[in-house]
């Protein structure tokens, strides 16, 4: 090691492996970790639906934006260290990799205690802004304040687990996460249907578990394999901040933009369904599980996504192009064979999926059955958009992954939710979740087109001048 740099950076197994064999091995960790994560809220509804009914579920729909906003800055935080952790490491800055590690732990802490003190201060105007009615919102502050106790414990443990996936670790992220999901499993039936503590119950098994996953984080720290953060990485330094905070901004718009989407959806779904003869409470119930089961594969296509990230990013930073674009590849058929497997369950056995969520029936199934299949029509496409966004990101292009990222979430989506309910009512704010992933595919095919060409022109130049 000289002046902070290591040995060159082909000894690295990014560089050594096949891309195949990596893929696979940092993503089926990744997917199991953050498929654990989604299924925090959803083990919480199936087990709300049975023990208390659907206006249990209605009221965690109204909290769920909270907690997507957290784990958008913990994302951002830490899907942005871990960017900047494989770009240094493949460009052999040691040092630099080491610094960002740091400061990325030090923001997340500050921004999650930030964020925990402004919910709970504003909490009845930020579930009135999510679309709190009257009916549900005795249920949504005893599940809100309690989950907002929580939410430090599971943005630093999301934010760390991005980085120790970068670090080389996978398997450890999985378990920190596991781990905790685990804890939520077997505490949500005690608290629910032996304790009878109702949806309290339900945010002290969550919290409980997330503290879990903290702690088997937090022990990681002093074995990070490629770096050795110390007390001096700690402290911030703006231009660190800033390239973590760039790197990540995309990760935070994503994950952002679905609170601007379900607290618009929300809000539409009460004003045209209170006009309609499923009424206020049962569209905005189903529809929110549409959302959390959609988001259980998001949660798949992101694995995947970060998985192939940290490779991506060290082969392009040590400019071997020829890894990252079958890189890319891989990461884009296994994300689409799981957007087809998913369609086919929400278009042809939504009642199989509703039915999980409690024993309803009549005007409830009837309008979750056409939620699932209008609202997730061209789900397909998802994949191809959340791999696109990933890779701009990992190859240190936020500017074009925040656009992409953008787009589907805020500048389709929000016009047509304004637009078609005006004219097709209720039915309408389920018909925008297609416009938008339609429109969505045409913008990212055409970014991800355009930086493929320069990868392959990158490629040759790299081969000439060998």
């Amino acid at each position: 090691m000289l002046n902070g740099k290591r040995n060159p950076p082909k000894t690295n197994a990014f560089a050594t492996e096949p891309v195949g064999r990596l893929i696979v091995k940092f993503a089926v960790p990744s997917v199991i970790a953050l498929l654990v994560n989604s299924l925090y809220n959803i083990v919480d509804q199936i087990f709300i639906g049975w023990g208390v009914g659907y206006l249990g579920n209605g009221a965690t729909n109204v909290v769920f934006p909270i907690t997507i906003i957290a784990l958008a800055f913990s994302m951002m935080i830490g899907n942005g260290g871990a960017a900047y952790l494989s770009l240094k490491l493949g460009e052999g800055e040691i040092d630099m990799a080491k610094k960002g590690v740091g400061n990325a732990i030090t923001l997340v802490t500050i921004v999650s205690i930030l964020l925990t003190i402004v919910f709970l201060l504003w909490i009845n105007p930020i579930l009135t802004l999510f679309g709190a009615t009257d009916v549900l919102r005795p249920f949504a502050l005893e599940y809100g304040s309690i989950i907002g106790v929580g939410l430090p414990f599971m943005m630093i443990s999301a934010a760390i687990n991005s980085m120790i996936r970068a670090d080389g670790s996978p398997k450890y992220a999985m378990f920190s996460m596991v781990i905790g999901a685990i804890l939520n499993v077997i505490l949500d039936p005690v608290f629910i249907f032996v304790f009878h503590m109702g949806v309290q119950g339900a945010a002290i098994a969550t919290i409980i578990g997330q503290i879990a996953s903290f702690i088997v984080s937090v022990v990681y720290l002093p074995r990070f394999k490629t770096v050795h953060p110390d007390a001096a990485a700690l402290h911030l330094s703006r231009k660190t901040c800033g390239s973590i905070v760039t790197f990540g901004l995309s990760s935070f718009i994503t994950q952002f933009a679905i609170t601007i989407v379900m607290a618009l959806t929300n809000n539409l779904l009460v004003q045209y369904g209170a006009t309609s003869i499923y009424g206020a409470e049962i569209p905005l119930t189903a529809t929110g599980i549409v959302m959390k089961v959609n988001q259980i594969m998001i949660a798949i296509l992101l694995g995947i996504a970060t998985g192939a990230q940290p490779i991506i990013g060290f082969n392009y930073g040590a400019k071997n192009y020829k890894r990252v674009k079958k890189a890319l590849e891989i990461a884009l058929i296994a994300s689409e064979a799981v957007s087809i497997v998913a369609f086919l369950i929400f278009q042809f056995a939504p009642m199989s999926v509703v039915s999980l969520f409690g024993s309803e029936e009549g005007l409830y199934n009837e309008f979750a059955v056409m939620a699932f299949r209008i609202f997730l029509l061209l789900c397909p496409l998802t994949g191809f958009q959340t791999i696109a966004a990933v890779y701009l990101q990992a190859v240190g292009k936020p500017v074009k992954s925040a656009i992409l990222s953008l787009a589907r979430q805020i500048i389709f989506f929000v016009p047509a939710a304004l637009l078609l309910p005006t004219f097709m009512g209720v039915a309408g704010v389920l018909w925008t979740g297609p416009v938008a992933d339609g429109l969505a595919f045409i913008l990212s095919l055409v970014l991800l087109l355009y930086e493929r060409n320069h990868l392959i022109k990158e490629h040759k130049r790299e081969a000439r001048n060998a």
